[in-house]
C-alpha cells in the first residue's frame, strides 16, 4: 500500500490574520502525564498486570540467543517474513543463536493479517524439525503467526477452536518476541489476532498463556520499515493507547503507560519517518509500542479494533491504516456518553488543559488523531481502502462478537456500529 503524505503543515504562533495558533505537538515527550484520577463512584478493585520480561536498547537483539538458551531451547523455530528475510536482521538474529550453541529452524511463509491455513502450515513445521521454543522477529502479523503455532505446539487442533479467552487447555512452549515496527504492541499482550479465511474474518484468541516469557525491543530495526509501515504501526500504537485508556478494564497501572504511549506517538511519529537517521525519533516510538502494549494487554481496547479486525480480514488491509480512519469516529461516538475519559487523553496529546470541557476534550482528541493520520497520509475514508455500503452489514454483524467490543467504554448495538461504519465510508 502507498500512503501519500501530505505537507507538513507551517507551525507559527500566530498566523498574523488573527486565527488561533495551531497547536504543536512536543518534538519528544519526557515527562510523566498528569495521573487519571478515577472518578469517586468507581470503587477501586484489584489490579493485575500481565507483563514478559523486556530487553529494551539499541543492540538488544544479541540477547535474544541468551533468553532462548535459559527457556531451554536447543532447536527454536525463528518465524519471521518475507520481508523482513530482505534485512540483515534474520541473518544477526540466526547469528546470535548459534554463538549461543542452539540450531535454529527458520520458517518465513506468514503473510500480512495471518491465515488460518499458514498457522497449520508452521505448526507442521515446528513438529517436524522438533522444535521446543518460538522466536517471534517482526511485526505483529509474524508475532501472532508464532503464538499461533505455539498454541497448535501445545495443543493440536485448528486454530480457529481456540477464539476467545483463555482457551488453551495445555501449557504453550516458551516464546521470545522482537518487534520490527513501531506500534503492534503484539511482543507484550496477550492477544494473537488470526484471520478465518472460511468466513473472510479475523478472530481474536485472547489468553494470559499467550503472554510471551521475554520482549527483546531493539529500536534498530525500525530503520527498515518502509514509511508507510512506520505510519501504519505508528497510529496503531496511539489507537491502542487511547482505547486502554478509556476502557472499561482499566486501572492506574495501564493508565500510565497507556497516556506516556499517547503522547510519545504525538510528539515523535511524523519525524520518526521524515528524519530516519535521527536516534531519539525511533527510539521514543519504540517505547510507545511497548508502553501501549503493556496498556492495551491488561486493559483490552474498545469499538475501533473489534471494527478494524472485521475490515482486515474481509480485505485483507493494514490493520493501522483501518484504525487510523476508524478512531476518530469511534472517540467522537464515545464521547458523547463518556467524555471524561478524554481530559487526559486530550492533555496529553496537548491539545487541551485543565480548563477544557469533557465533551470539546473528546472532539480535540478526535481531531486531533485525524490531523497526526493526515500528516503521516492515511486516507480519510474507508472506501478510499475498497470498503463500500454492500459491506457495511456483515462488518456491523461480526463487530458484535469481537471479544474488544467488550471492554468499549459505551455500549454500541448493531445499528449503532453500521452507522459508524457508514460515517466512516
Amino acid at each position: 500500500m502507498v500512503l501519500t503524505r501530505r505537507p507538513p503543515p507551517v507551525r507559527r504562533a500566530d498566523d498574523g490574520a488573527g486565527w488561533p495558533a495551531a497547536p504543536v505537538r512536543p518534538s519528544a515527550w519526557y515527562g510523566t502525564p498528569a495521573p487519571a484520577e478515577a472518578p469517586p463512584e468507581e470503587s477501586l478493585t484489584i489490579a493485575k498486570f500481565h507483563a514478559p520480561e523486556i530487553m529494551f536498547g539499541e543492540g538488544a537483539l544479541a540477547e535474544a540467543g541468551h533468553a532462548a538458551l535459559r527457556l531451554g531451547a536447543r532447536r527454536p523455530m525463528l518465524v519471521t517474513d518475507a520481508g523482513l528475510m530482505a534485512t540483515p536482521w534474520v541473518e544477526e538474529l540466526a547469528g546470535h543463536l548459534r554463538a549461543a550453541g542452539l540450531s535454529p529452524t527458520v520458517w518465513a511463509e506468514p503473510t500480512p493479517n495471518p491465515k488460518d491455513h499458514e498457522i497449520a502450515a508452521g505448526y507442521e513445521c515446528y513438529r517436524e524439525a522438533g522444535c521446543d521454543v518460538l522466536i517471534g522477529l517482526g511485526g505483529g502479523s509474524v508475532i501472532d503467526a508464532a503464538k499461533g503455532v505455539a498454541l497448535l505446539a501445545a495443543n493440536g487442533g485448528d486454530i480457529l477452536e481456540f477464539e476467545g479467552v483463555d482457551r488453551s487447555r495445555q501449557p504453550i512452549p516458551p516464546m521470545v518476541m522482537i518487534p520490527s515496527t513501531a506500534g503492534t504492541g503484539a511482543d507484550v499482550s496477550q492477544f494473537c489476532i488470526v484471520t478465518d479465511t472460511r468466513r473472510n474474518t479475523k478472530i481474536t484468541i485472547i489468553g494470559r498463556t499467550l503472554v510471551p516469557e521475554v520482549s527483546v525491543t531493539d529500536p534498530r530495526l525500525l530503520t527498515t520499515m518502509p514509511d508507510w509501515l512506520a505510519a501504519a504501526t505508528g497510529l496503531d500504537a496511539l489507537t491502542h493507547g487511547i482505547e486502554a485508556f478509556v476502557s472499561k478494564a482499566h486501572n492506574p497501572l495501564t493508565d500510565h503507560h497507556a497516556l506516556n504511549s499517547i503522547a510519545l506517538v504525538n510528539g515523535n511519529l511524523v519525524r520518526s519517518i521524515d528524519c530516519r537517521a535521527e536516534r531519539s525519533p525511533r527510539l521514543l516510538m519504540a517505547q510507545a509500542s511497548l508502553e501501549a502494549g503493556l496498556a492495551f494487554t491488561n486493559a483490552i481496547l474498545g469499538a475501533a479494533h473489534a471494527m478494524s479486525h472485521q475490515v482486515g480480514g474481509l480485505l485483507d488491509l493494514p490493520h493501522g491504516v483501518v484504525n487510523g480512519v476508524l478512531l476518530p469516529h469511534v472517540v467522537r461516538f464515545n464521547a458523547r456518553a463518556r467524555p471524561e475519559r478524554y481530559v487526559p487523553v486530550a492533555r496529553a496529546l496537548g491539545v487541551a488543559d485543565e480548563r477544557t470541557p469533557a465533551t470539546a476534550a473528546g472532539m480535540a482528541v478526535a481531531d486531533q488523531v485525524r490531523a497526526l493520520a493526515d500528516e503521516v497520509g492515511v486516507p480519510k475514508t474507508l472506501g478510499e481502502l475498497g470498503v463500500t455500503a454492500a459491506h457495511v452489514p456483515v462488518l456491523a454483524r461480526t463487530t458484535l462478537h469481537d471479544a474488544c467490543l467488550a471492554t468499549n467504554p459505551r455500549a454500541a448495538t448493531a445499528d449503532e456500529i453500521e452507522t459508524l461504519f457508514r460515517a466512516a465510508l
